[in-house]
């Protein structure tokens, strides 16, 4: 049967295993919705975990291979390569977002988080040429097995995913990516430096757009906005919030610090 509503095309892209596959459904999904072919219509179920292929085999973080640090090819190589897989995850992320929850927003939530989604297919795209260019290629190593856990833990509540997602783990990644973009470039690999430039200035956007449609549902619900962030935080996420913080791209993101100091470890 043909797919007409953006719930169909979220979930067939979640469905989908191989990771060539799944890039390319992802943009053909932002193609489709906006070129107008899909209803805003959310109401088929999501599946609990997205299809993935069989490599990279997925490990905890207690087994994960510790990464060498320094300049050596094999070290640059499992830097990206784990970089890779978190794009990958990411583009499942932004989908199930969409067709999860897309149905308490208006049409400009779906439009960032599509776009989100695309995004995240290219990085993936691009990553993984580098690692070909290198001799390797995405699930060539072990990879996290726990990325999919926050997405596990806020299945219930679009609050929740927001704040935990973009607004914890996304906006992890502006505080540590200046820091390996310059290991990059002091090793010698320009190429992979840019194309870790060119992911963090997107996902300064996507925290953006995570903060800033965190705070429209709140605003619906007659919710004050930093304080239940904290809250979700304390209760919907594992980990810690630990310094060093990027301040100034978080608060490009509208990330600002009364969001996050005040629960900083």
């Amino acid at each position: 049967m043909p797919v007409t509503t953006l719930g169909e095309a979220a979930r067939a892209v979640l469905q989908t295993a191989d990771p060539q596959g799944k890039r390319r459904a992802a943009r053909a999904l932002a193609r489709a919705w906006r070129r107008n072919e899909l209803a805003h219509r959310c109401d088929v179920p999501m599946p609990d975990r997205p299809a993935w292929p069989d490599r990279p085999e997925l490990l905890a973080p207690a087994q994960m291979p510790r990464r060498r640090k320094g300049g050596s090819d094999r070290g640059r190589i499992a830097m990206l390569h784990a970089l890779a897989h978190i794009e990958f995850v990411a583009i499942d992320l932004a989908v199930d977002l969409v067709g999860r929850f897309g149905h308490l927003f208006p049409r400009g939530f779906v439009d960032d988080w599509i776009g989100v989604a695309a995004d995240e297919a290219m990085h993936f795209a691009l990553l993984d040429r580098r690692l070909r260019a290198l001799g390797s290629h995405y699930g060539a190593l072990p990879a996290h097995a726990g990325l999919w856990e926050a997405a596990e833990a806020t299945a219930d509540d679009a609050l929740a995913r927001l704040a935990i997602v973009p607004m914890v783990l996304e906006a992890r990644g502006l505080d540590v990516t200046p820091a390996t973009v310059t290991r990059f470039r002091g090793g010698g690999d320009e190429a992979s430096a840019r194309i870790l430039e060119r992911i963090y200035k997107d996902e300064i956007r996507h925290v953006g757009a995570g903060t800033r449609w965190f705070g429209w549902l709140c605003d619906e619900r007659g919710f004050p906005a930093a304080e239940t962030w904290q809250c979700l935080v304390k209760t919907r996420f594992r980990g810690e919030l630990k310094p060093p913080f990027n301040d100034s791209a978080r608060r490009d993101a509208g990330l600002t610090q009364e969001y996050y100091a005040v629960i900083a470890s």
